[in-house]
């Protein structure tokens, strides 16, 4: 199988999510087919939510394309059949399996068999999603981060049945559109970011639950301490730059104390079983009015763009100091 990418990038499922790929793609200078699993889900939200990102991204100098010229390489429908001319195909409807799978049926069934398949689950192992293909190995875990327009994120995800050359030759794609991508050259539950993420969940619950801080002040840990680095470089490189004697010697004794707890914390329960959904509804960890909301949506917006020109200016003053690699 060989990748043919100088078409047309098809994106199903037009969600926050959906849309923020959308954008991501035409300011990278793709053409999009966009499509809504449900006809009655292809409303103007999509829509205005991928023009406003265009507009912002040009406004904050992420592109210097005309935003109305980048829209119109989006065509938006609601046929699986208009997915034909596409080489790759993204999926990116709700994280449920019935949905995903049943999705997946309806685009295989309408492209070629040399077409590429991925998907944006971030839990569920693409190992498990391939079982519901009949053409396997051309299907492949694209895990972005939302914005997808503003991060330089992109997880490549290769399942059991995914050739490593494929999924290499994604990586190289991804990287000319502007994204800095990690491979998984083993499908694992989570991926990467989310394993390493979902740790630091548990033990943020693990210290409100049981009295050790507030939820405000985990929050401000974790702003204030790993959040002024991260963005910068990741967790072994910071050892390295801060004194790794020191992290080997603290693990001796913090690993067997940290939280192994494997059922889903009360705190997230109660406030997801009655309906809370954060900023989106005001009902969260926090609450929020709705100018609140909108006010916080709105700061989130600003920062990723920040976050864009900081990071990226210290990637390309990285990248000329050393191609030094890891002790594997």
């Amino acid at each position: 199988m060989i990748i043919k990418d100088n078409g047309v990038i098809g994106v199903v499922g037009l969600g926050m999510m959906g849309a923020s790929i959308v954008s991501a793609l035409l300011i990278n200078g793709q053409k999009v087919i966009a499509l809504a699993p449900i006809e009655s889900d292809l409303d103007k939200s999509a829509k205005e939510r991928i023009k406003k990102s265009l507009n912002e991204c040009r406004t904050q100098g992420i592109t210097a394309d005309d935003p109305e010229e980048l829209y119109n390489n989006v065509t938006f429908t609601s046929s699986f059949d208009d997915l034909k001319f596409c080489w790759i195909i993204m999926e990116s409807v709700s994280e449920n399996l019935e949905i995903k799978k049943r999705v997946l049926e309806k685009i295989e069934k309408a492209v070629d068999d040399s077409v590429i398949i991925t998907s944006n689950t971030s839990a569920i192992p693409i190992s498990t999603l391939q079982g519901y293909l009949k053409v396997p190995e051309r299907f492949f875990g694209m895990h972005w981060a939302e914005p997808a327009y503003t991060t330089r994120f992109l997880e490549i995800v290769c399942g059991d049945k995914s050739p490593t050359k494929i999924g290499k030759e994604l990586h190289q794609i991804a990287t000319a559109w502007g994204k800095e991508p990690t491979l998984v050259l083993k499908d694992i539950q989570g991926f990467i970011t989310n394993r390493l993420m979902y740790s630091l969940y548990r033990e943020a619950f693990y210290l409100v639950e049981n009295g050790y801080a507030t939820i405000d002040d985990v929050d401000r840990a974790c702003k204030n301490d790993a959040g002024h680095w991260l963005t910068f470089c990741g967790p072994f490189r910071y050892m390295d730059l801060t004194g790794l004697q020191a992290y080997h010697a603290v693990m001796k004794n913090l690993f067997k104390d940290l939280s192994t707890g494997t059922e889903v914390p009360k705190l997230i329960r109660d406030i997801a079983e009655s309906g809370g959904n954060g900023v989106s509804n005001g009902k969260g960890f926090y609450s929020y009015t709705p100018e609140e909301s909108k006010a916080w949506e709105l700061a989130f917006e600003k920062f990723a763009f920040d976050v864009n020109r900081l990071s990226t200016k210290y990637l390309e003053e990285t990248d000329s100091i050393t191609s030094g690699t890891s002790k594997d």
